[in-house]
């Protein structure tokens, strides 16, 4: 029968377009092409989200997607930052009186104290030139992100106790997709050994936010401590720990692994390797960013890789004082000048096919591999190199072996990385067209949906991913709407970019292959195979009956989701958060000679030499 095949049993997540599961986000992106009753589902998903009972349809379309930085981060006209200079007194020492407590242990060099009339306080006297921080403001020329809807905040839907935005973020992501699978994760978790659940997720920056490593960093200069959390909390896999310890409850293999822009697929390889070799049977694969602080912007900025008003002003014709058309600041594949900063969270939940099938899974799609490769010898480690044509051609490869030459050339689609940076708009079309010409693809569509949600970094790849799935069960890709037209110097043999929303037939919906290309030279490309070739392709390795019993089991589970999803809606769905609940300790761990009982139950100590 050969090895397992990874097949996606649920998702769930969050970014500006909104909540991922049941395809939410995905139909905030084609708005303009739902129906009456679609569109109530959207807005009152938009509404229940970011609790504006009462918000107009105008008001939700505005607070979500690419737009101008708001209140929810900070305000980019005005940015907080110190102006260092010296100051010297002019014919007298510099005096000035400071709480006694606030003077500083050892005293300055040329610093001179003495007393006041008030016992709480000092008269320093300072001979010669002192060098000073002054609180000051500066206008920040990047002025667009793409940020989670606006009111929505993740971290007062349960005791966060001061989590990083993307811990937070975290957990409302792992438990949407929790609800969406329909199923009862407790009953489960008991029918797998514990050693036969996998959890990578991470994210590429670390918690960068006050509460995180930003705050850590950041507290010496404003004259204040870091607190006993910011390290901890601020590490990059901390989202995997957070999911396990307080949401899943496992105690499986864990992770992340790090490969900027294309870190969830890294991690998704993992999960996707760890099922096919029969080290897992449930795997959960996630990543959050919540990047849109003026530190981290400013670090991307320094780069030249954002788009900021003046590029955007100068693409557009625009005189210096005509504010931009923020919506359209990432525009993929066309004349552009940077990528726009993006916060997401998603999370997939992965069954080995077997399991699937056994306990009636919703199947929304399967995945054969994840490839990935690094650059090899580079000029910088920013300049493009091969990596990228090595994932991308071994995934078309995949492709193929699963579902034939047919299918490969007229039932996909790619979800292209798709910045909307020059560099990116060049080297990602050249390597598109080079691999869909070696296999005789004549109109490839390519989709780009960073001109929607940004870039969220670590999670860029899990928004394309869930994306992917909402593709599926709708039939339409998101058109790449904030290009008006492919610039000039964008290879296009063998590929036809979407500009516009464009349907696909079921007959056209076969695969997909998402690619990510990360900073330094990290590459990863992913085959992912539509539902109905799933369950095509589990038909022919498990026979008709079996499919049978499966769809059977499966009219239960699509019933709870269904009446998970209705309880979204109404605002009766609850952020899955377990602090300090089923903790285990020593007496729950038994060991004998050839098994491990952990709370009951049985994990397998008996192996066998694989190097004989």
């Amino acid at each position: 029968m050969g090895r397992p095949l990874p097949v996606i049993v649920s998702y769930g997540g969050v970014n500006s377009a909104g909540r991922s599961s049941s395809q939410h986000a995905h139909a905030r992106l084609i708005e303009d092409n739902l129906s009456a009753t679609q569109r109530d589902v959207l807005f009152a998903s938009l509404r229940q989200l970011t609790g504006s009972d009462g918000a107009s349809e105008k008001q939700l379309l505005a607070s979500t997607l690419i737009r101008r930085i708001g209140d929810d981060h900070f305000d980019p006209a005005r940015v907080a930052w110190n102006q260092a200079f010296s100051v010297i007194g002019s014919e007298a020492p510099t005096e000035f009186i400071l709480p006694r407590k606030r003077v500083p242990d050892p005293l300055p060099e040329h610093w001179e104290l003495s007393e006041t009339a008030d016992e709480l306080s000092v008269r320093v006297r300072i001979h010669g030139a002192q060098s000073l921080l002054l609180p000051a403001e500066r206008d920040f020329d990047v002025k667009a992100a793409s940020q989670l809807p606006s009111g929505f905040d993740p971290a007062s839907l349960y005791p966060s106790r001061n989590h990083p935005r993307g811990l937070a973020m975290s957990i409302f992501a792992a438990s949407d997709a929790l609800g969406n699978l329909g199923m009862n994760w407790d009953n489960l978790i008991r029918q797998v050994p514990p050693d036969l659940i996998s959890v990578y997720a991470g994210s590429s920056m670390g918690q960068l936010d006050d509460r995180g490593f930003g705050g850590m960093i950041k507290s010496r200069h404003r004259g204040g401590r870091v607190t006993s959390k910011q390290c901890p909390l601020g590490m990059p896999q901390m989202p995997a720990d957070f999911i396990n310890a307080y949401v899943l409850g496992t105690s499986g293999a864990t992770g992340a692994t790090i490969g900027a822009c294309a870190s969830f697929l890294y991690n998704l390889r993992l999960a996707v390797h760890d099922i096919q070799e029969g080290r897992a049977r449930i795997a959960v694969v996630g990543a959050a960013e919540a990047p849109i602080n003026a530190e981290t912007m400013d670090g991307y900025s320094a780069m030249g890789a954002l788009a900021t008003d003046k590029g955007l002003r100068a693409l557009d014709g625009f005189d210096d004082g005509t504010a931009p058309d923020y919506r359209r600041a990432c525009r993929p594949f066309a004349d552009n000048c940077g990528f726009t900063m993006g916060e997401s969270s998603q999370y997939v939940i992965l069954f080995d096919d077997a399991l699937a099938l056994e306990t009636g899974a919703t199947i929304f799609a399967s995945i054969p591999d994840v490839f990935v490769h690094a650059d090899g010898p580079k000029k910088s480690i920013s300049s493009p190199g091969v990596g990228n044509y090595l994932t991308l051609a071994r995934a078309a490869a995949c492709a193929r072996s699963v579902l034939g030459e047919e299918l490969l050339r007229k039932a996909g689609f790619v979800q292209a990385h798709g910045t909307g940076t020059p560099q990116n708009r060049v080297t990602e079309s050249a390597i598109l067209s080079k691999v869909a010409r070696a296999f005789g693809i004549e109109d490839w569509p390519v989709a780009a949906i960073k001109c929607y949600v940004g870039h969220s970094l670590a999670a860029a790849s899990g928004d394309q991913l869930c994306m992917t799935l909402g593709t599926w069960a709708t039939g339409w890709i998101p058109g790449i709407s904030s290009s008006a037209a492919i610039a000039d110097d964008v290879m296009q043999q063998g590929l036809s970019f979407c500009l516009e929303h464009r349907e696909l037939a079921p007959e056209q919906r076969a695969y997909a292959l998402i690619n990510a290309k990360g900073f330094g030279g990290n590459n990863a490309s992913a085959t992912v195979i539509d539902p109905a070739q799933t369950e095509r392709l589990l038909r022919q390795r498990y026979g008709l009956q079996s499919m049978l019993e499966w769809e059977r089991k499966q009219a239960v589970t699509l019933g709870e989701r269904e009446e998970w999803a209705a309880d979204v809606l109404a605002g009766r769905a609850s952020v899955r958060y377990r602090f300090d609940e089923g903790v285990l300790g020593d007496d729950d761990v038994h060991i004998e000679e050839d098994s491990l009982l952990l709370a009951g139950q049985r994990i397998d100590l008996n192996y066998t030499n694989p190097y004989t």
